[in-house]
């Protein structure tokens, strides 16, 4: 079966900078549940129960999401920020 090729048309794209502050947001609000009250294994424990994925499966997505912004997000010169 042969891929379909879609095409998005977006009237109002997002800004790079929005969505550069909304990786940063993503990543900062992991930072803070990792150093939370909640252990670790609690946080897999409710999201494996929550969403049927392995456990493994959540705790890489617990390693990388505090580090979206250090791959996705660059700064610029004049302190503006791209993704």
């Amino acid at each position: 079966m042969k891929a379909k090729t879609v095409k998005v048309k977006e009237e109002n794209p997002e800004p790079l900078e929005l969505l550069a502050k909304s990786i940063i947001e993503l990543s900062d609000s992991f930072i803070k549940i990792q150093n939370g009250p909640l252990q670790r294994r609690t946080i897999i424990l409710l999201l494996k129960d929550c969403t049927g994925l392995a456990g493994r499966d959540i705790e890489k997505i617990l390693d990388a999401a505090p580090k979206l912004k250090s791959y996705y997000v660059k700064e610029l010169k004049k302190g503006s920020l791209t993704p």
